[in-house]
């Protein structure tokens, strides 16, 4: 080994042991990333069988009840439950969205590390070893545009919102079908119930966006065309 390695650094750890440390802090989140990945994704297959499955049942219990007052009541409940499920889908999906953000945080924070131990290794890193909001979006995908309005339209979240937001209108066109509403006021209703619940899952979301912009940034990267770093909160 050679001396450097086991010379220790003014904090009292020599840099083998650091580079140990840091590497297995790493493979923690990697590991720790991977599984909570998952079980989101586990969830959300869950979830859309249950959608698939119950649109095939409602069309059964349709033809045996000749779509009569029971039917109604059967559907009430069912899409009910699955606009319940899915509501807990969503939210699932977002808190594993804010503990992906936190892990990769971390990592690159840890790449900084690696960084300070051998500051010629940087350029060898697709992923970023600063974490402010731009380094960040590197690690994600560093082929694309800070803040590209494709990846939160893309995401999870997005998807499971848009089938929820179809279930809660469903929902709201049985109940005026139990009510004898006419055909234009159940459009109506229907329409109203599917927008507002995802103007509130947006609404929701852009909060929490919001919170997370006031997060301390530790590693921001050197601003361009500056030479200095950027000091600034993240967000």
């Amino acid at each position: 080994m050679p001396p450097d390695a086991i010379r220790p650094e003014p904090g009292g750890v020599p840099p083998a042991v650091r580079a140990q440390l840091l590497a297995t802090e790493h493979w923690s989140l990697l590991a720790t990333r991977s599984t909570t990945q998952s079980e989101v994704l586990s969830r959300i297959t869950t979830f859309l069988m249950l959608v698939s499955s119950s649109i095939v049942g409602l069309a059964l219990i349709g033809q045996v009840t000749r779509f009569d007052g029971r039917f109604i009541a059967f559907a009430l409940v069912l899409l009910g439950m699955l606009v319940v499920i899915g509501t807990l889908t969503q939210m699932r999906v977002g808190t594993a969205a804010i503990e992906d953000l936190a892990h990769v945080i971390g990592m690159n924070r840890l790449r900084a590390g690696y960084v300070e131990l051998d500051p010629a290794i940087e350029r060898y890193f697709v992923t970023s070893a600063h974490d402010d909001d731009r380094s960040v979006w590197q690690t994600y995908n560093h082929l694309a545009r800070p803040r590209a309005i494709l990846q939160p339209l893309a995401s999870s979240g997005t998807f499971i919102t848009f089938v929820t937001a179809g279930l809660t209108g469903a929902f709201g066109a049985l109940v005026a079908v139990a009510l004898n509403a006419s055909g234009p006021v159940i459009g109506v209703v229907a329409a109203a119930c599917g927008v507002a619940y995802f103007a509130l899952s947006v609404l929701s979301g852009l909060r929490q966006v919001r919170q997370l912009g006031r997060r301390s940034v530790l590693f921001p990267a050197a601003v361009p065309g500056s030479g200095s770093r950027s000091d600034q909160p993240a967000g």
